[in-house]
């Protein structure tokens, strides 16, 4: 019969309820093995949430991600952000997003309202804009 299921305090807890859930994994639902991977899902899911936060986006990564998934251009982000400059500023990091932008932005792209207002992480310099010369 297998052990009792245990809450997960420590990362070798974690590792324990891990090779666990790779036992049981594929066990059919409603079953007692099933049963038991997803309660071992769930209190994994609670302490990778609470011990290996993932952290929200860079702003301007995710207007970067969402032109590429929906193969938009800079101009198309003229509308939202305003003139080409503008748009060239922002996508640079040389310009702060304004709640307008920010509005738009979230209702244009449907990029959460709360990875735009975050600060953008420092950007650091390419290769050729470090060369001297």
């Amino acid at each position: 019969m297998a052990t009792d299921v245990k809450p997960i305090h420590t990362a070798a807890d974690h590792r324990a309820a891990l090779k666990q859930v790779e036992r049981l994994w594929g066990s059919k639902s409603g079953t007692p093995d099933g049963d038991r991977l997803d309660v071992l899902a769930t209190l994994i899911d609670a302490y990778e949430a609470q011990h290996e936060p993932i952290d929200k986006p860079d702003p301007i990564e995710a207007i970067r991600f969402r032109m590429e998934q929906q193969g938009l251009t800079r101009k198309d982000l003229e509308p939202m952000l305003g003139t080409r400059m503008r748009v060239s500023e922002v996508l640079n990091g040389k310009r702060a997003l304004s709640i307008a932008m920010i509005r738009r932005l979230h209702a244009g792209l449907g990029i959460a309202a709360e990875v735009l207002i975050r600060a953008p992480r420092p950007r650091t310099p390419t290769a050729s804009a470090r060369r001297p010369g």
